[in-house]
């Protein structure tokens, strides 16, 4: 076991940013709902209570018990967090006379407090909430003040509880890193040893004893997250690992021989499936989006199931889940966890009354990668921006026919390699063409031409949650519309989407 801060969710909107703060500073941390949260062990280091849309004044408001961990493990609570140790120890939060949502300056320091080491008296906060706390709980001293919010910060003496009305999480709070590495390292004494080769080691170990001598089989997509999974098991149970890799007929050019060569020489037992015709046929005629995705998946887990059942006495599926997929499939609302589908494949498990293994379930996406990293896993698997697990088919709008994907692997191979070459492929966060249901009148030497219409989409973003268009040099999408118009036959025209996320998805369908 190692340590962790364990952090109580609230339902904020900055809760998983509370956990990649601590995860950057080398400690482990789990994020778990307000009233479900696991055993208190000796690992457990420290305790962070949420924001929260909530007022603590609210009827429906959250109030977990806090007996366990008040006074016995150094507790912070944040915004709601502060409140609710108020609230529920003696203090009072009243609504707020002046509302108070955005950049704010700490106008007092209480210094002689460890929360505020190297933190400075005016340094900006980022403050969001309707609510003060008005007086604080019992046997609590000021810490902390800004020109408007008199109790900013208080601390319960003779316990490790403290609390801030602020948000430290985001980056507007400038001295906000600061302040949690002081309570996670110099308050509950955390050791800053929880590195990607550390978690290499542990959980290889933890598979090795959880496994042992059985047999796994992992779909490999030829993303980041089946590649990270798969290099963990391999390392931990060697060729009990069957991977299956099925080309769809969907995927980018050439991208399934060139993915599947890299697969192997990193050393997997991997096998390649060609059920491109599989794939084709059980889509023609589907425009229905929702309806693509579904025949994907049905024939997914046939094709898969069929492959799986060739391998003897196979015990466990493997999936690539990651955190994010984990948090958001637990309500805050209740204590049962309610899975999404898409971390079961579109049903494997119940499919195939297989056991499953995630070994990247407590990570986020830039932590899989650091750990890909470690085990050396090559740069072009690592780097691949992400890609839709239904591929080209919600890619292409309406309906799917042999010479429309065609086309579009055609355009999208000029527009990716494009961005490589140009060196613009790292900045972007996706990229990929869109084949658009329309066609237009173009002119081609001395003839006219009636042919179909393409779209260029690149975006910028951090975790795909929101996104902003990539603003790419006029040159070069100038570049690229010649080169594709020139180069794929039954295309006369190029245009660029310069919408963002929100309003629009970064996919069109």
């Amino acid at each position: 076991m190692q340590e962790t801060i364990l952090i109580l969710d609230f339902g904020s909107q900055y809760t998983q940013l509370i956990a990649r703060r601590i995860r950057e500073l080398n400690v482990y941390c789990e994020i778990h709902p307000y009233n479900h949260f696991p055993e208190i062990t000796p690992f457990i280091k420290g305790v962070i209570l949420s924001g929260s849309p909530f007022s603590v004044l609210d009827k429906e408001a959250p109030k977990p018990d806090l007996s366990k961990i008040k006074g016995k493990l150094p507790l912070l609570g944040l915004c709601y967090g502060a409140q609710y140790i108020a609230h529920a120890f003696g203090g009072k939060v009243l609504p707020s006379k002046i509302r108070e949502y955005g950049r704010a300056n700490l106008s007092f320091i209480d210094h002689r407090e460890k929360l505020f080491n190297d933190v400075n008296a005016g340094s900006q906060v980022w403050m969001s909430h309707g609510d003060t706390v008005s007086d604080m709980p019992t046997g609590a001293k000021l810490i902390a003040s800004t020109g408007d919010v008199h109790i900013a910060g208080y601390k319960i003496e003779g316990e490790q509880t403290y609390a801030v009305q602020f948000h430290p999480e985001v980056t507007h709070t400038t001295a906000g890193g600061m302040l949690l590495r002081n309570f996670v390292v110099d308050i509950c004494g955390c050791h800053q040893q929880w590195t990607p080769v550390s978690f290499i080691e542990n959980t290889v170990a933890e598979l090795k004893q959880k496994i042992q001598n059985d047999k796994v089989v992992l779909g490999l997509s030829g993303g980041v997250d089946s590649s990270v999974a798969a290099m963990l098991l391999h390392k931990a149970i060697g060729k009990n690992l069957y991977c299956i890799f099925v080309d769809n007929g969907l995927l980018r050019k050439n991208e399934f021989e060139s993915v599947l060569h890299s697969y192997e020489e990193m050393g997997l037992n991997v096998k390649g499936v060609d059920a491109k015709m599989e794939f084709l046929s059980e889509l023609k005629g589907i425009s229905d989006p929702e309806k693509k995705r579904k025949t994907i998946g049905r024939v997914f887990i046939e094709i898969f199931d069929k492959e799986a059942h060739l391998i003897e006495e196979v015990k466990w599926l493997a999936q690539g889940t990651i955190y994010p997929d984990v948090i958001e499939s637990i309500s805050v609302k209740g204590p049962s966890a309610t899975i999404k589908s898409h971390h079961n494949v579109g049903g494997l498990p119940d499919f195939m009354k297989l056991k499953v293994v995630e070994p990247l379930n407590t990570l986020f996406k830039d932590e899989v990668r650091k750990v890909g990293r470690a085990l050396q896993i090559p740069e072009n698997i690592l780097g691949r921006h992400p890609f839709p697990g239904p591929g080209l088919a919600i890619r292409i709008l309406g309906d799917i026919t042999h010479e429309k994907v065609r086309i579009l692997q055609e355009v999208d191979y000029i527009f990716i390699n494009g961005l490589k070459t140009s060196g613009l492929y790292d900045s972007v966060w996706q990229a990929g063409a869109i084949f658009l249901p329309v066609q237009s009148v173009g002119v081609m030497g001395d003839e006219r031409t009636y042919e179909n219409a393409v779209c260029l989409r690149a975006v910028t973003s951090h975790d795909g949650m929101t996104a902003d268009w990539c603003h790419l040099p006029y040159e070069f999408l100038g570049k690229m519309s010649n080169e594709i118009i020139n180069k794929v036959k039954g295309i006369n025209r190029v245009v660029y989407d310069i919408s963002s996320k929100p309003p629009a998805t970064i996919e069109w369908e």
